[in-house]
């Protein structure tokens, strides 16, 4: 797409959704905020694909200190989240021009599909190919789909029962309640082919995670470090959250979301039940904001006074969109419920960009590694790729 193409397409998509026109769709419903939210969301995102066109084989990060743009290379963890967004953004709009990106910046990513280093080849390849399948049904990129659960089998042992997430020497056999989000790749490979061992993999990890990363209130630790001679765990800390016994807010919402996941894909009633059991614990923690976007750290030390991450708010809103349909009617009213409050929240100017602003991301102040220091108070893809999901989530509901 030509530069002037491109303009043409986001004055169209932009027309009528200024700050001042979400302020009276919020006051009128939900449904109409998501509707300009969404035609918000794929002026921005094409925005940034204007810039990105120019930059080969990168994408998109978040951008640094000095608001400039920070892309990286397809083996980072995040490559494939500006695709997926492309994606929804397509299933938004069904225009061409949106089609033609998304499949560009997916194209990206391809080569990931052999990655067995660590486990993030979930991420990379089911946001950007596993979405590009769901609308297109290319068999090319089933076959990538395919590729990448056996590279991401490749990772699991029977004597730990769970998929190794990193491989470092701080860590014996690490696994990350991130790593839940992974799974989704494995059951599709099972649909795909017929093959019952990526599905296997899948409950396998889903259970020793549930046994061993949880606490009995429903939190999660970040890290549990395994025995690779005889199984269970050696340490749990919270490597990026706060402390070893806080609620590091990212990590819940990973388990929230990959329980949610697992239950829809096996229909195990005790993935339900542990998913709602999360949940409850993020409605009901006393440390949740009233706008319900959740500070970095349930229990960062110095509530109120401390940063919200946009990223985590945008999972568990997406995550209990598609909880609300499972439940009965009392919990998916409460789950619903605080999905919308947090959708309203995200989609107002707190949280949401202007048009041109933010490096063309969706969403400020997201939290990527506080002890770090590292995308503090900045956009990220991921938190761009669920608040979009939660989005066309809830419309579809």
């Amino acid at each position: 797409m030509n530069s002037k193409h491109l303009n043409l397409f986001l004055l169209i998509l932009f027309f009528g959704v200024s700050d001042s026109g979400l302020v009276s769709a919020k006051q009128k419903c939900t449904h109409k905020i998501i509707d300009a939210t969404l035609h918000f969301s794929a002026a921005q995102t094409m925005a940034l694909y204007g810039k990105m066109v120019e930059i080969p084989d990168r994408l998109p990060r978040t951008v640094n200190k000095n608001g400039e743009l920070v892309t990286a290379k397809d083996n980072w963890w995040t490559s494939g989240f500006f695709p997926g967004t492309l994606w929804y953004m397509y299933e938004f709009t069904k225009t061409d021009n949106v089609k033609e990106a998304a499949m560009l910046m997916t194209h990206r990513v391809e080569k990931q599909q052999y990655t067995t280093d660590n486990h993030d080849v979930g991420f990379m390849i089911f946001c950007s190919y596993g979405n590009g399948y769901r609308l297109t049904n290319d068999k090319t990129y089933e076959q990538v789909i395919v590729n990448a659960a056996k590279s991401l089998s490749t990772r699991f042992s029977k004597v730990t029962g769970t998929i190794k997430s990193w491989d470092n020497q701080k860590w014996e056999y690490p696994v990350i309640i991130d790593n839940m989000m992974n799974l989704e790749l494995l059951t599709q490979a099972t649909k795909l082919t017929g093959d019952s061992s990526f599905y296997k993999i899948a409950i396998s990890h889903a259970d020793t995670t549930m046994k061993y990363h949880f606490r009995p209130d429903g939190s999660s630790y970040h890290v549990v470090n395994y025995n690779t001679t005889k199984g269970g765990f050696e340490e749990r800390v919270t490597f990026q959250g706060f402390a070893n016994e806080s609620s590091w807010a990212r990590g819940q919402a990973w388990g929230l979301y990959g329980y949610t996941m697992m239950y829809r894909e096996t229909k195990k009633p005790e993935y339900l039940q542990h998913a709602i059991k999360i949940a409850n614990f993020i409605a009901n923690h006393p440390n949740l904001p009233k706008d319900k976007i959740p500070y970095w750290d349930f229990n960062a030390p110095n509530i109120p006074n401390e940063m919200r991450d946009a990223s985590a708010g945008a999972v568990i809103a997406s995550a209990l969109v598609e909880l609300s349909t499972f439940t009965d009617r009392k919990l998916s009213k409460k789950f619903r419920t605080l999905a919308e409050q947090m959708i309203r929240s995200l989609a107002s100017p707190a949280y949401r960009a202007e048009f041109g602003q933010n490096g063309n991301f969706i969403l400020k102040h997201s939290v990527g590694f506080m002890a770090k220091n590292s995308e503090v108070d900045a956009p990220l893809s991921y938190a761009d790729y669920y608040f979009v999901e939660a989005l066309m989530r809830y419309k579809k509901k």
